[in-house]
């Protein structure tokens, strides 16, 4: 620390004293994001309060060769935010204001630490909302939103944070401040913002954005169904889809996931049931009943053991609620999870899951299994004890072979959490060595040094060392390190 001294100093006199943590224990509160098996502790904790400041610390993080990795909420699940070479974690959250709301021309501007859910608030009385709704919105910021092109439950009709997103202000690694896109962007420009929603910070440094806003929708019906078997359950998922109705959500949970939700909530679900359907559709009123008996008789053809609609805005509310506290929920099962999110085709669903059971009985794991069912997109929790290196090691390896299950059946890595350091050596299973060396060239147009979140995304460790300063539990467990 001592070698970082005069580095400190300057940044001291950039952000103040009380936003530059060097304490131990300061900063062992920032070694990972909600993938909590990586731990990597930064070296210095930076808390800038505007762009200019995250300038200014960006410079001379680039004159000291000295690694920097944004951070917003530490909601990821990939270890996105996690300091795997150590150097400054850059955290963001005190840029928390919705700057300006826009109501005609339906845009909001935003700091990137403002939370996915301020901004959806900031909106309403203009009866709009910001559509991307990550289970962690409440907590998680827009500039994490953006950095890992995060979805959520409704990601199936209204898509992902980079089609809710106008323009952005970025840091780029020499310190410039460049904005790409805009309201009035035109189709003849590059779109340097496509590239850079989705880099997890490894091409610059969001720190406010431009984003669209939606109106409420007139009519809202969200529905509960049970199932016999999971495959009954995502049979019924393909035939609605088949039969032209695009709910706003369609999600699954499974047996193991509804008790652990009900010993939670005591919500009175049926505890019986091998899965568990949430649908909504929402829309003009006349077309959500034409939907509603679509989706009835969808059910009805594929044995659903019951189903409830939602009567009012509450009951819908409790419905969701018991959505995105499942993963949270399954803490009184074991205390650490880990969540891939694999996506697959729809008609791949039941063949998946099949496989995923296969994996944890062979390995001797406990899989939960919460699906983004509309779109493929799985999310499997591998239920675990961190102190047991060995059920770490069968965990890491579940994880591998359900991704390589999902590429076999012709999906891919990562929905919406981001590849970081959890699927970063799984990347050849999707991208050939050509794919990878022309993203290792886009990063280097951007971050020639290197020091833009390093040791994420693009795989580049040849040994168990060279993670960095940082060696994780992962590497020693896998490499035999």
């Amino acid at each position: 620390m001592e070698a970082l001294k005069p580095l400190i100093e300057k940044l001291v006199a950039i952000v103040g004293i009380d936003y530059v943590l060097t304490d131990k224990t300061d900063i062992g509160l920032y070694d990972s994001d909600a993938e909590t098996l990586d731990k990597a502790a930064p070296d210095i904790v930076v808390l800038p309060a505007t762009t200019e400041q995250v300038a200014s610390v960006v410079k001379l993080a680039t004159a000291h060769k000295i690694p920097i990795s944004p951070r917003g909420a530490g909601t990821g699940l990939s270890g996105g935010s996690t300091c795997v070479r150590g150097g400054i974690s850059l955290v963001l959250t005190r840029m928390n204001r919705v700057l300006h709301v826009d109501p005609l021309e339906r845009l909001a501007l935003v700091e990137a630490g403002a939370t996915n859910v301020s901004v959806s608030l900031a909106a309403a009385k203009h009866n709009l909302y910001f559509a991307p709704d990550p289970s962690s919105q409440i907590a998680s910021t827009i500039g994490g939103n953006i950095a890992e092109n995060a979805g959520g439950p409704h990601t199936l009709k209204y898509g992902m944070t980079t089609h809710h997103i106008a323009g952005l202000k970025v840091v780029l690694a020499d310190g410039s401040i460049v904005t790409l896109g805009g309201a009035a962007r035109t189709s003849n420009e590059i779109d340097l913002s496509g590239f850079f929603i989705g880099s997890e910070g490894t091409l610059g440094i969001a720190c406010q954005a431009l984003v669209k806003l939606i109106p409420r929708p007139e009519k809202v019906e969200t529905l509960l169904a049970y199932f016999q078997t999971v495959g009954q359950a995502g049979q019924a998922v393909s035939d609605i889809v088949a039969a032209g109705v695009i709910p706003a959500a369609m999600e699954m949970v499974d047996q193991l996931t509804i008790n652990a939700v009900e010993d939670y909530l005591a919500m009175g679900l049926n505890r019986a049931a091998a899965a568990l359907l949430i649908i909504e559709l929402d829309g003009p009123g006349a077309a959500i009943s034409a939907q509603r008996k679509v989706v009835e008789t969808c059910l009805q053809n594929n044995g659903v053991i019951s189903m409830r609609w939602a009567l009012d805005a509450k009951e819908r509310a409790t419905i969701w609620k018991a959505r995105k506290t499942a993963f949270g929920a399954l803490g009184r099962i074991a205390p650490h999870g880990y969540v891939l999110d694999g996506v697959i085709p729809r008609s791949k669903l039941a063949e998946v899951i099949a496989g995923i059971e296969e994996i944890g009985r062979r390995l001797d794991l406990t899989i939960a299994n919460v699906y983004h069912a509309g779109d493929g997109n799985l999310h499997p929790c591998m239920l675990y004890h961190r102190e047991n290196e060995d059920e770490v090691r069968r965990v890491m390896l579940a994880g591998k072979e359900i991704l390589e299950l999902c590429v076999e059946m012709g999906g891919t890595l990562s929905g919406e959490h981001g590849i970081g350091i959890e699927k970063m050596m799984e990347m050849p299973l999707v991208f050939n060595a050509l794919d990878l060396a022309m993203m290792g060239r886009l990063k280097e147009a951007f971050d020639p040094e290197g020091i833009l979140n390093p040791g994420k995304v693009i795989p580049n460790l040849k040994t168990c060392g060279e993670s960095g300063a940082r060696p994780l539990l992962r590497h020693k467990i896998m490499a035999g390190c």
